[in-house]
Parts: structure tokens; sequence; C-alpha cells
């Protein structure tokens, strides 16, 4: 079934229907290793800021990172809304093996901008670190590496349009939702139970474990034709989402078991 013809739940905005993908995907196409650029930038802008504010006190930007983090909080709300109903749609009517297989993730008349705006997202996103270097809070592995791989592998897929996109994306704009509203509450002073912290950690570990689990899926189709992917994208996934689980349980392990409490963390 194609894109085109799912029925959407949901209204179709103006930007939404008159989005041309075809102009992002190829943009995407020539351009997809200008993330390694964002990348190196964000290497040398972020340790380097360390060394420099070394002798220099930190910087308290709480009114910033509150307008910063509910920002994404809300843009990451609406995507997971939106993605959220087109991956419910094909799975209601086509089944779990079409919503991992499918391309039309990339294409469908709601899901097309969302997916593009996912990706592009993930550039802009690197500005998290600033407040983190800026306040001289603890930058862990975790952090950095999290960022830098999911913007290089997000631009790598998204120009192929690889099966499993659909499921790789509202995953993450789910997770996004809690995380920064998470960070929003915290930023403007709010006392938010230890609770929610778990959950979005959890949250976090079975993001990376069902990304697993789709990818192993998507090899498997694949052999039948039915999966449009490549096996070094699905080997890059696998390896990406495997050294996110271990990170996020080690994680998770550190602070809600053992008891340390690590700071300067906003991943996804």
């Amino acid at each position: 079934m194609n894109g085109s013809e799912f029925q959407f739940p949901l209204t179709e905005y103006d930007f939404e229907r008159h989005f041309d993908e075809r102009i992002a995907i190829d943009w995407m196409q020539d351009n997809w290793k200008t993330s390694f650029l964002f990348c190196g930038v964000y290497v040398v802008l972020v340790f380097g800021g360390q060394h420099l504010m070394k002798e220099r006190a930190r910087l308290d930007l709480r009114k910033v990172l509150v307008l910063w983090s509910l920002s994404l909080a809300i843009f990451s709300i609406i995507g997971a809304v939106r993605t959220g109903c087109y991956m419910l749609h094909v799975l209601c009517t086509s089944g779990f093996k079409q919503s991992v297989c499918d391309q039309s993730f990339y294409k469908g008349p709601i899901s097309k901008f969302w997916a593009c705006a996912f990706v592009l997202s993930k550039a802009p996103e690197l500005g998290d670190t600033i407040f983190i270097v800026l306040r001289k809070q603890r930058l862990i592995f975790l952090h950095w590496y999290h960022h830098i791989t999911v913007l290089v592998y997000s631009w790598y897929s998204y120009k192929d349009q690889v099966a499993g996109g659909g499921w790789f994306m509202t995953m993450n704009y789910t997770v996004h939702a809690l995380m920064y509203s998470y960070y929003a509450a915290r930023a403007a002073g709010l006392r938010v139970p230890k609770p929610c912290a778990i959950i979005i950690t959890s949250s976090q570990i079975a993001q990376m474990a069902m990304g697993l689990a789709v990818s192993a899926l998507v090899y498997r189709w694949m052999q039948d034709g039915d999966c449009p992917s490549y096996v070094d994208n699905i080997v890059w996934a696998s390896l990406m989402y495997l050294s996110y689980l271990l990170l996020f349980s080690s994680f998770f392990y550190q602070s809600y078991v053992k008891g340390s409490k690590p700071t300067g963390i906003k991943t996804d």
C-alpha cells in the first residue's frame, strides 16, 4: 500500500500537505556528509569550551534553559503525536511487518514532513551540550557520543529511506517528549518526583532494545525482498543501538541502583 493512499485520522495542515519530500531527500543525498562537519565543530566547541570555562565562573542560564527545553519538548510532543498516528494507522490496517518494512513513512501526507524535521533537528539538538559546558556540569561520554552518532546515522539513513525509519523516529520523538518536558520542569525549578527520571531512563533503554529488534527484523525480512535496506546500514544501526543499550543500562545502574548521581546528562 502506498503512503499516499492512507486515510489519516488527523487533518493535514498546509505545511505538511505542501511539503515536498523529494527536494529534502535529494538534498540529503547530496549533503548528508555535512553531518560530519557539524560533529567536528561540535567536538571542538565542546571540549574547547570546557577548557575556556576552567578558570571562569559557571553561568546560570536558567531562563534560557527553560525556553530551550520547553521548545524542544513542544516540538517532540507534536512530532510524537503526528508520527504516532501514522504508525498506529499502518499497524491497524496493514500489520506489524508492514509498519517495519514500508517506506511510505518518508512520503506519507503527514509523516513526510515530520520525518525530515526529525533528522534536521539532530543538528540544533547539539546545542544541549552548550548548557552543560557553560554551567560547568560534568559531561559524560554517553551524552556527547549519543548526540554525534544519532546525527550522523539519521542523515545517513534518511537519504536512502531505509526500512524501520518509522519506528526509529516515532520512538525517539516519544522519548524526547518525556525527556525535554522533564528538563524544562527541572530548569523552571519545579520539584519533579524521582520516579519520573527512572521512567524516562527506562523508556530510553526500552527504545534501544526495540531499535535492536527492529534492525534484526529488517535484516531477516530483507532476505525475502520485503524490507528495503542495506546490510551496512543494518550493521551500523545494530552497533549503535547495542552501544546505547549498554550505556543507558550502565547509567540506570549507576544512578538508581548503585546510588551515585552522575550529572550533566541530556540524552535521548
